[in-house]
């Protein structure tokens, strides 16, 4: 399952550029439809001149962040916004390691807490 960055239908231009790029969120797309959905990005991460590993550059566009929301698509597949290169910024180092057990770590304990309810 690909993980995909992904923009809402109005928060796009007549030119396929997304026009706030802190309203991105990640998804995931199942049958033209969106499957799981997260929480908004992170600028620090994705939209970091100092951090190219993880910059966000290209969108699936939803008609809405919803689960089974529609995505758009042609007869190529999915349709794509763009971020527009004056959204990033020089936000400084990210140490992504550390970031990603932080996360692994809410989640277990999340979990936990869910399961002794």
């Amino acid at each position: 399952m690909k993980i995909r960055h992904c923009v809402e239908e109005s928060n796009i231009d007549e030119n396929m550029k997304v026009i706030d790029p802190l309203k991105i969120r990640h998804v995931t797309v199942l049958a033209g439809k969106i499957g799981d959905i997260s929480g908004l990005i992170d600028p620090a991460s994705h939209l970091n001149l100092d951090f190219p590993d993880h910059k966000v550059v290209e969108c699936v566009i939803a008609e809405k962040f919803e689960k089974n929301a529609k995505v758009r698509m042609d007869n190529d597949g999915l349709l794509f916004a763009t971020v527009d290169r004056s959204a990033f910024s020089h936000y400084g180092p990210v140490d992504y390691t550390q970031r990603l057990t932080d996360m692994i770590k809410l989640v277990k304990d999340d979990a936990a807490k869910k399961g002794t309810k």
